[in-house]
């Protein structure tokens, strides 16, 4: 269900699209509440996040996540409520769209290998608070519970990231799928993707669909008609994808680009993994060792998390400020990617910073 109550916002979007006015400064959460539902899209799970009616969340319980969904089904009660690090979201389950504004663009995000839907959380809602719906599939074959259960001998689960991806963008931009509350308030004909490592790579050739494309410690992108801006995101420490081959793919990428490398700091910058703790402040793979789950130390080599890596907290602002500039700048038709000009002086984890314009 819709929104009713409130009136339009007092900012543009693109083509007459109303607004609520975004902070200035684009790390800051937008103006919106979050909403959260849900929705199966051709037998993939999906989550959709969305700019919810103000006022909406009043009084309204937060949604907390259960990650050890993302484990095996013969793995998850080796991990007692006690020792689960459970994932609180700033955002609400199932609270009406804010149809009194948009129509708002859409994001698809991508997971990285032994990832799942909510891995870059803080992401998902900081973008879904400042104007647009975001959506984010467990992808069979490469979620955590596909590639554990691979090590667990249950099998192999065939990935179709591809085939995951288009499955995704049709159903948004038709407002189909269990995407039908959207309808009215979705602007289809306006699409951004962003991916993690593999989740990155799997977007390079979207350009053809996506107007921007933000992979994150993954590689550059192809050129395509519809692309209008690209901004690549890289840890300058990543002890999985190189920081010199993510700058390489980068350099190939077509102009409009924009690169940004955060210092001292890893391949997991960009997702929760490394904060993801339980009360006794074990972090989701040691939890997963301890409790005898089957194939946990090979995520071991993936989980590149240090304490004298630059602070979760400082990485996801980082990335927050220059991914809105990027897609509000494009998909809000606003002057957002003004915020580059100051991105390094803001900001002095930041340890390139490149345009090519």
């Amino acid at each position: 269900t819709a929104g009713t109550t409130g009136a339009p916002g007092d900012a543009m979007g693109c083509d007459g699209a109303t607004l609520l006015e975004n902070p200035v400064d684009t790390a800051a959460r937008g103006p919106w509440p979050v909403g959260a539902r849900t929705v199966m899209i051709e037998g993939r799970t999906v989550e959709v996040w969305y700019p919810a009616a103000p006022g909406s969340d009043a009084g309204v319980e937060p949604i907390v996540y259960d990650v050890r969904d993302a484990l095996p089904d013969s793995e998850q009660a080796k991990v007692t409520d006690a020792l689960n690090p459970w994932q609180t979201c700033d955002c609400y389950r199932d609270l009406p769209v804010d149809a009194n504004n948009g129509p708002y663009p859409g994001i698809v995000f991508v997971h990285g290998t032994a990832g799942f839907r909510t891995q870059s959380l803080e992401f998902m809602v900081h973008w879904a608070s400042r104007g647009f719906i975001v959506m984010s599939a467990d992808h069979p074959g490469l979620w955590l519970k596909d590639l554990l259960g691979l090590l667990c001998m249950q099998g192999m689960v065939p990935q179709d990231l591809t085939g995951d991806i288009n499955a995704v963008v049709a159903a948004f931009q038709t407002q189909t799928g269990g995407l039908e509350f959207l309808s009215g308030v979705a602007d289809g004909g306006r699409v951004a993707m962003s991916g993690h490592s593999a989740g990155g790579g799997a977007i390079e050739g979207f350009g053809g669909v996506a107007q921007v494309l933000i992979p994150m410690a993954a590689g550059g992108v192809s050129s395509g008609a519809a692309l209008r801006s690209t901004l690549v995101l890289a840890a300058q420490s990543d002890q999985v994808v190189g920081y010199s081959d993510t700058k390489a793919g980068f350099e190939s990428s077509p102009a409009p680009r924009r690169f940004v490398g955060i210092a001292d700091t890893g391949h997991l910058a960009f997702s929760s993994l490394c904060s993801l703790k339980n009360g006794m402040g074990q972090d989701f793979l040691q939890i997963a060792d301890a409790a005898g789950v089957c194939g946990a130390q090979f995520a071991s080599a993936l989980f590149d998390c240090d304490p004298e890596y630059t602070a979760d907290e400082i990485s996801w602002s980082i990335s927050q400020y220059a991914s809105s500039a990027a897609l509000e700048s494009v998909l809000h038709c606003s002057g957002a990617d003004a915020s580059f000009a100051a991105l390094q002086s803001t900001y002095p984890e930041v340890g390139e910073f490149i345009e090519a314009l």
